[in-house]
C-alpha cells in the first residue's frame, strides 16, 4: 500500500485541499497538508477553458509535471480521463504516474457505467500503483433513483479495481452512512460549507473529504472583495502572503 493510500486509512479522514497552480499547491503543502489534489475547474478556468469538456489534458499534465517532484502526495483531477477510449485514459494515467502523481480522480459524468468501469480497469492494469478514485455524478447531477443508481455504479467501479469512490453532492447523513456500509473501499465526499463538518463526516465513516473547486472560488471572491474594499477606501480584509513568501514558493527566494 502506498503512502497516499495509507492516508485513507489513518485515524481521521484524509482532508484533501485542491490546488489550481504551482503556488497554490505549494502553499497548501507548506500549511501542513500531506496530500494535495488538483481541481479541474480551477485548472480550466485559469486557462480560459471550460471544465468537464476534455479541453485541459495538456494543462493538467503540465501541472502534474510541475508538482509531481514536490514532497507531498499529488492526486490529479483528470475529469473523465480526457477520452472515452479506456486505452487512451490508461496512457494518460501512466503519464501522470511518470510525472510523480500518486492518485487520479476519474468522473463518470453519469455516462455508461460499463465504459467508466472499463477506464478504471485499464488504468489499474497499466499503472497498478496509482490510486484510482472513481467518481460518480449521480448526486451532483440530481439523477432520479439516485441511491439505487449510485450503489449500482459504485459496485461496478469497485469490481473494476477502484481504490476509492467519490460521490460529490452527497450531503445528507442517512445516504452517506448507507454508502459507507455498502462500499468496500474508502468513500470520498465533497465538503460543502452548509453541509456536515469534517468531524461529522468522520463519525459517519467517510475516509476522504475533498474541497474541490471551493478554494479556487474563494480565492476569486477574495480578489474581488479586496479590490472593492480598496476602491471604497477601506483597508482590505483577510490574510495575504508577502511578496517574498510567494517568491519562495517558486524557489526564487532561495
Amino acid at each position: 500500500m502506498t503512502a497516499f493510500a495509507d492516508l485513507h486509512h489513518a485515524g481521521s479522514p484524509l482532508l484533501l485541499p485542491n490546488a489550481w497552480d504551482h503556488a497554490s499547491a505549494l502553499a497548501l503543502a507548506a500549511a501542513g497538508f500531506p496530500a494535495v489534489g488538483t481541481t479541474s475547474l480551477g485548472v480550466a478556468a485559469s486557462a480560459g477553458l471550460p471544465d468537464g469538456a476534455a479541453a485541459t489534458r495538456e494543462h493538467t499534465l503540465r501541472l502534474a509535471l510541475a508538482l509531481g517532484s514536490q514532497p507531498f502526495c499529488l492526486s490529479v483531477d483528470a475529469e473523465g480521463g480526457f477520452s472515452d477510449d479506456p486505452d487512451e485514459v490508461a496512457h494518460f494515467a501512466r503519464e501522470l504516474w511518470e510525472a510523480g502523481a500518486v492518485g487520479v480522480n476519474l468522473e463518470d459524468g453519469c455516462g455508461p457505467t460499463g465504459r467508466h468501469a472499463a477506464k478504471i480497469a485499464a488504468v489499474k492494469a497499466a499503472v497498478p500503483g496509482l490510486f484510482v478514485n472513481a467518481r460518480t455524478d449521480t448526486y451532483w447531477l440530481g439523477r432520479p433513483e439516485t441511491v439505487t443508481e449510485t450503489l449500482s455504479r459504485l459496485d461496478a467501479y469497485q469490481q473494476a479495481g477502484a481504490d476509492g469512490v467519490f460521490v460529490p453532492g452527497l450531503g445528507d447523513p442517512e445516504p452517506i452512512a448507507a454508502l459507507v456500509e455498502r462500499v468496500e473501499v474508502p468513500l470520498n465526499v465533497l465538503y460543502a460549507p452548509a453541509g456536515p463538518t469534517v468531524a461529522q463526516l468522520a463519525d459517519l465513516g467517510v475516509r476522504r473529504v475533498s474541497l474541490g473547486s471551493l478554494l479556487y472560488r474563494r480565492a476569486l471572491g477574495a480578489a474581488v472583495e479586496t479590490m472593492t474594499d480598496v476602491a471604497a477606501g477601506r483597508v482590505p480584509r483577510g490574510a495575504a502572503p508577502s511578496y517574498q513568501e510567494v517568491q519562495a514558493l517558486s524557489g526564487a527566494g532561495d
